[in-house]
């Protein structure tokens, strides 16, 4: 996995955006970008070449322009070297990716790889660009009448996050009290399955959630604006715990809390295993995230893409909603196993953790 990793950001080194873990440095590229693509020895036939679009919803967490691009067109130079990728990122704008789908389809598109802003506006551009008789994978995020699905299991995610935090609550002698729920966005279905997941684990415990927001657009600014403001609505010494649907909305109510004061913090879950969440867990910040091993879905959206693109139908494993899908596990990342999980899959090296802010707390906790 780590070899694929290596070869992803080594393939795409002219595009800028997609070189570095960090957030700071990556941003969405020029609508309509065309990939160069490298001469690795790939699967297709000699000569076979296809144009694929790829449209990615944001860039507010990092892992869409840090791990997904990069990835992706890695592994489509690897399986088709003359194909080509046509890249653009929604910045969270559906109607933005509406236009950006139909530019797309205007330079002749074989196949669109689809990652939606908003699950109802993209089901009109699956069905604009079936109308043209170009197929449809749905990469991370379901939208209806797709080809195609890879992501994964989205309800686990929420359930795995939800279990794992009361998990480490009971182990401290914890076995009750309030919850505070930072959801993701209304308009991402699989915020909706992560929330769903989540209740369902603590709906049947005996902790209470007393606060819950659905973050707009998976905005930090707005999580932390919001937990700022239960800060004084709540009584915070009765809150036990913070359910956070990804890193970036975790990042947002550990900010608020340590602003307004709370010491310690109680435990807080995250997701997407972004580096800035790895850190606040080495620092003792964040108590977890949910790792979703991005190499082997990019890899499987390539495959899927160009299967389609030649007529064939691309191998799932299930279906959803009468979308043929493939669904992978997630893995929660805590303290104690950062090591055998992020690092030992080359997702991220010791260096990139451990910088001098964290090198104590890494050595501590045996991260070297």
């Amino acid at each position: 996995m780590s070899g694929l990793l290596i070869a992803a950001l080594t393939a795409c080194g002219s595009n800028e955006q997609a070189e570095t873990n960090d957030p700071a440095e990556t941003g969405p590229a020029a609508d309509g970008e065309t990939s160069t693509e490298g001469d690795a020895a790939g699967q297709a036939g000699e000569g076979e070449s296809f144009a694929i679009a790829l449209l990615l919803p944001e860039s507010k967490t990092t892992r869409y322009e840090a791990f997904d691009r990069p990835l992706f067109e890695a592994a489509i130079a690897e399986q088709c070297p003359e194909c080509t990728v046509i890249y653009s990122n929604a910045d969270q704008d559906p109607a933005q990716q509406q236009e950006q789908a139909e530019s797309a389809l205007a330079q002749g598109i074989d196949v669109m790889v689809l990652d939606v802003v908003d699950a109802t506006a993209g089901e009109a551009i699956v069905n604009n660009a079936k109308g043209q008789g170009v197929p449809v994978v749905a990469y991370d995020r379901l939208v209806a009448g797709a080809d195609y699905y890879v992501s994964f299991d989205n309800a686990a995610v929420g359930e795995l996050q939800a279990q794992t935090l009361l998990d480490m609550l009971e182990a401290e002698g914890t076995t009750s009290g309030d919850l505070v729920m930072i959801n993701g966005s209304p308009t991402d279905g699989n915020a909706a399955l992560f929330k769903e997941g989540a209740h369902g684990v603590f709906d049947a415990s005996e902790f209470n959630i007393v606060a819950e927001f659905d973050t707009p657009d998976w905005s930090p600014d707005a999580a932390q604006q919001w937990m700022e403001g239960q800060l004084s609505a709540l009584d915070m010494d009765s809150v036990v715990g913070v359910y956070a649907a990804n890193d970036g909305t975790a990042g947002g109510a550990v900010t608020a809390m340590k602003g307004g004061g709370i010491e310690p913090l109680p435990p807080v879950t995250g997701q997407d295993a972004e580096l800035a969440g790895i850190q606040r867990i080495v620092a003792g910040d964040q108590a977890l995230t949910i790792y979703k091993a991005i190499v082997p879905e990019a890899e499987d959206a390539a495959t899927a893409a160009l299967a389609l693109a030649r007529g064939e139908t691309p191998e799932s494993s299930t279906e959803l909603e009468g979308v043929p899908s493939t669904l992978l596990d997630p893995v929660a990342v805590t303290a104690d196993n950062i090591m055998d999980t992020v690092v030992a899959d080359g997702f991220y090296t010791v260096e990139d953790i451990c910088t001098a802010e964290y090198a104590d707390a890494c050595a501590e906790l045996g991260i070297e």
